[in-house]
């Protein structure tokens, strides 16, 4: 019987290990080459509702730098600044993921800015008579943009260490040590 327990109770830890480091691998953008540059760059917020505003960054280029991509027009950060912001057409598909490419001098960067699903939101406008109230934002309910491979295999790690629990729990006998 103690063979039994031993058994399960590695069995447990190597499937847990191998989800842990099998979703740590998969999390890893690939190790691409493209992302590898002498300066920084990246888009903030990463998720935008369509038509938003993007702000475009980067650090340590040595001249302009010009920002492309399929969802907003080109964008220009002249040397000296660090940040342009750029509109999301309106007409992004939402849900969709779009490549961001920075070029410095010639060196390239990539990164992907992800269109958000749902109704973009409506930020109230001041009027002469005074500021104008809409009510209480709620969101958009319990929608979400999808479950990304880490969460799904968390899930699945939490679901079979569970069942392993409640079937280790179930069928461990208590007696006097006999077997």
């Amino acid at each position: 019987m103690r063979a039994i327990r031993v058994a399960s109770a590695a069995l447990l830890a190597a499937t847990t290990t191998l989800t842990l480091t099998a979703t740590t691998a998969f999390a890893d953008d690939g190790g691409s080459d493209s992302n590898i540059t002498s300066f920084g760059f990246r888009v903030t917020p990463s998720t935008i509702a369509a038509g938003g505003q993007v702000t475009l960054s980067v650090d340590g280029c040595e001249g302009d730098a010009t920002v492309t991509s399929g969802v907003f027009d080109d964008t220009k950060i002249t040397q000296g600044q660090q940040s342009a912001t750029a509109t999301v057409f309106e007409d992004a598909k939402p849900g969709a993921m779009y490549e961001v490419t920075f070029d410095c001098k010639g060196e390239k960067g990539t990164t992907d800015l992800t269109i958000a699903t749902g109704r973009p939101t409506h930020h109230p406008t001041s009027h002469p008579t005074g500021p104008t109230h809409h009510g209480v934002k709620a969101g958009v309910g319990g929608s979400f943009g999808g479950l990304d491979l880490h969460e799904i295999a968390l899930g699945g790690a939490l679901i079979a260490g569970t069942l392993g629990t409640a079937y280790y729990r179930t069928r461990r006998r208590t007696g006097n040590g006999d077997s």
